[in-house]
């Protein structure tokens, strides 16, 4: 009988698609990057799937996130994405927290229960604190760095975060992991210099704010705005997914 994952399994194999169906992924963030992220474990077969992200679909993620629709605007994102894994795998697991991930809120999650987590959340506080977490629980864990103001997807790369370049918030990363003794963490990142966004007052968030103001990530505490484009996220989303299945598949690809 035919079903979602037949040509997948056609792939991989049907001990493959075993394990991804045992595996338990967490995905803190599901806007542009983490959108893809989930929509590309969904239809290949991952089993449990954890959504991590306190903010509301709106109007401006129209452009670029995958659960971003108009019918959706207003609505918590991992509802969205939630209800979106179960219309593609109804026998998916999806446990959902509102939460904006930082050191404060750490405590409401074991990464020893997860079998790989991944980091596409914005805020380099966060994320310094995901990879200090995951690496404490010896949990592998891809982050992504920057997708805002680039527009050539090409320019991606997965890396180790010490081989990084150009990218302005690897920059930071790199520097910050090293103090604090990190040795190596898996990133996707681009080598496209960031474009400045062109600066209209009509269209500045800070004078016309479309966040919902119940949430963190509002224009009031964000330092600027990035520009983005739909496929430069959505490819990066992408390619960490792809790493994701392959590592816990331990699958190389041929020479």
């Amino acid at each position: 009988m035919a079903n979602q994952f037949q040509r997948t399994q056609l792939l991989i194999g049907k001990e493959n698609l075993n394990k991804l169906k045992k595996s338990r992924v967490a995905v803190f963030g599901v806007g542009g990057v983490g959108g893809y992220v989930v929509e590309a474990l969904a239809r290949s077969g991952v089993g449990t799937l954890d959504l991590i992200d306190d903010d509301k679909v709106s109007v401006t993620n129209l452009n670029r996130q995958i659960i971003a629709l108009q019918s959706t605007v207003g609505r918590y994102k991992v509802d969205v994405a939630k209800e979106r894994v179960a219309d593609i795998n109804p026998d998916a697991i999806v446990h959902t927290y509102k939460t904006f991930y930082m050191p404060e809120t750490r405590k409401e999650f074991d990464f020893t229960e997860f079998d790989y987590v991944v980091d596409a959340i914005d805020t380099v506080t966060g994320k310094i604190e995901l990879v200090m977490q995951a690496k404490e629980a010896e949990t592998p864990i891809i982050s992504s760095m920057g997708a805002g103001n680039k527009i050539n997807p090409e320019m991606f790369e997965v890396a180790d975060i010490y081989k990084t370049s150009v990218c302005p918030l690897a920059k930071v990363m790199r520097r910050e992991l090293k103090k604090r003794g990190v040795k190596r963490l898996k990133v996707v990142y681009s080598k496209e210099k960031p474009l400045v966004p062109q600066t209209e007052i009509e269209m500045s968030c800070r004078n016309n704010c479309t966040c919902p103001p119940d949430t963190a990530a509002n224009c009031e505490v964000r330092r600027a705005i990035p520009g983005s484009m739909a496929f430069t996220p959505a490819v990066a989303g992408l390619i960490i997914a792809a790493e994701v299945v392959k590592d816990l598949l331990d699958f190389k690809n041929p020479d």
